[in-house]
């Protein structure tokens, strides 16, 4: 997706990209109340923001002090979702959006970390469900989910290699038993992992999806070779030694992230904007997931999707213009 950036602001000669996300539960990725994680960056001006704020205020006309995404979705404001996310709207060529599919990435982060190859998270996620069955399949997530996040009920590990027997014992002779085989080995790496949380919580916790996005995102705008800096909603997730990791990260990755500063969201309509596509390109996204899709608002959404997020359903991904990841 290549876009107009010249609307966007400047800082010296980098280019000033303006963020929010929808959809974080922290590390509770498959118990939590969304099933998408979204990251979105706008290229607006202060100016162009604030008039496209001005036009959702004055279309919808709530008495909201602060308008969000949940204001667009509702049905009798559909014309003025249609209208933001259109090729003649504010958005269209200045806005990106990065999506997670929550479990997809669970896998993805369980493999990376146990076998060294997430390539396998590809196999194992589309035959997991149809070979397991859905209370089996939930079962590994969950017990994946609880092995990787820091906090934790029980014996996390006891739970997810309990959950690996069980599931190769009743599914012998599969692609997907030729995974779960593998992973049966991997005990002593589990246990060192999560010893390393006994001296305290990791400065990046490996299933939060927050910091990895916005790497993604700096990515997304640097392609130019123009250095980019992110504008981002305060987060609690965002110290100041994990805004080091995410510059350190990107450097290091080659990607042009000049620096990132916090603001509040009501005192930067730029960053309201990323807001609204955040929640709606969330919104739009777990419906497609779910088989309940509206197709006139997911081509809408299409143009605006980052070609590399971390999603593994087919079906919707490619509706999506999300391709798979493996």
């Amino acid at each position: 997706m290549s876009g107009n950036r010249a609307d966007g602001g400047a800082v010296g000669a980098s280019l000033e990209i303006a963020c929010d996300e929808s959809g974080s539960d922290g590390e509770n990725l498959t118990g939590g109340n969304t099933d998408v994680f979204a990251h979105a960056g706008v290229s607006l001006s202060m100016a162009s923001a604030e008039a496209a704020v001005r036009e959702i205020r004055d279309r919808i006309r709530s008495p909201a002090e602060e308008y969000k995404a949940t204001h667009l979705l509702r049905e009798k404001h559909r014309a003025v979702l249609e209208w933001l996310l259109a090729p003649e709207g504010p958005m269209h060529g200045r806005a990106r959006v990065h999506l997670m599919e929550k479990t997809y990435f669970v896998v993805d982060r369980a493999l990376g970390l146990l076998l060294d190859d997430a390539a396998e998270a590809a196999v194992l996620f589309r035959a997991g469900r149809p070979v397991f069955g859905e209370d089996g399949w939930r079962a590994f997530l969950e017990a994946a989910n609880q092995l990787l996040r820091v906090r934790h009920d029980g014996d996390p590990v006891d739970a997810f290699y309990g959950t690996v027997s069980t599931l190769l014992r009743a599914h012998p002779g599969t692609d997907v038993a030729r995974i779960l085989e593998q992973l049966a080995t991997t005990r002593p790496r589990a246990v060192a992992y999560r010893d390393g949380f006994l001296a305290g919580p990791p400065l990046v916790p490996l299933l939060n999806p927050l910091l990895p996005a916005i790497v993604r995102t700096a990515a997304l705008w640097s392609g130019s070779g123009r250095p980019v800096h992110l504008v981002h909603d305060r987060q609690n997730m965002l110290t100041p030694e994990r805004i080091a990791w995410i510059e350190d990260t990107a450097r290091l990755a080659g990607i042009g992230l000049a620096g990132l500063r916090l603001v509040v969201a009501r005192d930067d309509a730029r960053v309201q904007v990323a807001d609204f596509l955040a929640g709606i390109a969330r919104k739009i996204a777990s419906d497609e997931l779910n088989g309940r899709g509206d197709p006139a608002l997911t081509a809408l959404l299409r143009p605006y999707v980052d070609p590399d997020s971390v999603w593994g359903d087919a079906r919707s991904g490619a509706l999506l213009a999300a391709p798979v990841t493996g």
